[in-house]
Parts: C-alpha cells; sequence; structure tokens
C-alpha cells in the first residue's frame, strides 16, 4: 500500500521565501517612491514654529491627522517636514491659529494669516473616509496646501468648517485694511 504525501515541504518553504522575497521588494520599493518625493519636496519652507503663547481656544477636538497635499489636488501628498506622517491629533483653534498637537511626530501649527478656509471632503491623500475628513487649507510661504483630520465626532466637522473659515475671513480683512490704510 502507497502512502499519500500530505506535504511537499520543500516547494511550500520554496513558496514562502520567494513570497517574502516579493513583498520586501515592494516595501523597499515603496520607501524609496517616499524618499524620492521627499526630495522633490525638499525646496518647501519650513513649517512655522509653535508659539509659547497660542491664545485662548475657540474650538477643541481630538482625532487622527490623515496628511497633507497641494491644494487642490488631493492625491498628490506632502511629505516634506513630517507632514506626510499620518498620527493621532489634538486640535485647537484659537484666535492666532489652529495647533495640532501630534504624537510620535512634529506638532503643526498653522497661524491665522495663514489659513485661507476649511472644508469637509471624503478623501485626501489617497485616504477615503466614507463619515468624511475636516479639510484645512492654508499657505506656507506662498505655497498652498490642505490638511486633512478625521475628528473622533465627525459632527463637529461642520462647526470647524464655519470656525475655521470665519478665522481666515477675519484675518484677510485686517491684512487688507491694513494694507489699504498704507499710503505709498
Amino acid at each position: 500500500m502507497h502512502k499519500a504525501q500530505v506535504h511537499n515541504w520543500p516547494d511550500y518553504i520554496g513558496w514562502s521565501v520567494g513570497l517574502l522575497i516579493v513583498v520586501g521588494v515592494i516595501y523597499w520599493l515603496m520607501r524609496q517612491g517616499w524618499n524620492w518625493r521627499r526630495t522633490l519636496q525638499s525646496d518647501l519652507p519650513a513649517l512655522p514654529a509653535v508659539p509659547s503663547e497660542t491664545g485662548t481656544p475657540i474650538l477643541e477636538s481630538s482625532g487622527r491627522y490623515h496628511g497633507s497635499t497641494t491644494a487642490g489636488n488631493w492625491l498628490d501628498r506632502v511629505v516634506a517636514h513630517g507632514l506626510g506622517a499620518r498620527s493621532l491629533a489634538e486640535l485647537m483653534l484659537t484666535e492666532r491659529g489652529l495647533l495640532a498637537r501630534r504624537p510620535g511626530a512634529e506638532d503643526l501649527w498653522l497661524p491665522a494669516e495663514d489659513l485661507t478656509g476649511a472644508r469637509t471632503d471624503s478623501g485626501i491623500a489617497g485616504k477615503v473616509v466614507p463619515a468624511g475628513l475636516l479639510v484645512v487649507s492654508w499657505r506656507l510661504h506662498g505655497t498652498e496646501l490642505d490638511s486633512g483630520f478625521r475628528l473622533d465626532h465627525p459632527d463637529e466637522h461642520a462647526a470647524w468648517v464655519t470656525a475655521v473659515a470665519g478665522l481666515a475671513d477675519r484675518t484677510t480683512a485686517t491684512r487688507t485694511t491694513k494694507t489699504e490704510g498704507v499710503t505709498p
């Protein structure tokens, strides 16, 4: 009587090793792409430093930071200066700007004069969230960027959109009034 072979161990081990090599090569290529993108974006100016006094809170929430993109292009992820790293985030909006405290990543400070608006959207930087994201638009030394946040309570997104848009409008009006008052 001939016993059927249950396992062909050499083939099993060979396929497993081959699969691990393929996964390793894909990971290496993804890492090279990330580094290439960081090199391309190396001319992006440094992020504003978080001031010692951020001001009186208008809104506070917690959630996740999903990344930043160039404004209007939700798939063009910005990875320079740690903007590509997803993380938890504690958000605080004050009259001086927006602070995103990110454990494990550099905190993100968006001064009020650099805020250009906010909206809700379904995705940013390759991340699509059916319940929506809070997307804050801002300027970094003339470069328009969008940063996406998913608050722990998505029903708060509308209040954030209104508050950020109001702050951006006030700072734009103040800046316009100051420049109109200057005589050449």
